[in-house]
């Protein structure tokens, strides 16, 4: 079970550097980001869930594409974390709020 978590972290891992890599327009984030959050919550990666529900509501809110590019190495710590609890979940959604006011 460990291991298959880590195939999963990997892969999400890498499609959160890919695009970090490029500059996406919302909507293409928006799709990319709705795929990351589905493969996590099929793993029970409940942060990165969290964390992707909030880009996803930033980008349906109308945040630039840049701002939520500054959010993704937020994504990728929750994809990695090993916590997988709602303390956890809280914690990555206050990081969130504090880089929205930041």
């Amino acid at each position: 079970m460990a291991q298959d978590l880590d195939v999963v972290r990997h892969e999400l891992s890498r499609r959160v550097t890919a695009l970090r890599a490029r500059s996406a327009r919302p909507a293409e984030l928006a799709v990319a980001v709705d795929e990351i959050r589905d493969i996590a919550d099929r793993a029970g990666l409940a942060p990165a869930v969290t964390v992707a529900l909030v880009i996803a509501a930033a980008l349906a809110r109308g945040e630039r594409s840049a701002i939520v590019q500054s959010w993704l190495p937020l994504l990728d710590d929750a994809v990695q974390t090993r916590r997988r609890d709602r303390a956890a979940c809280d914690a990555f959604a206050g990081m969130c709020a504090v880089r929205l006011g930041g």
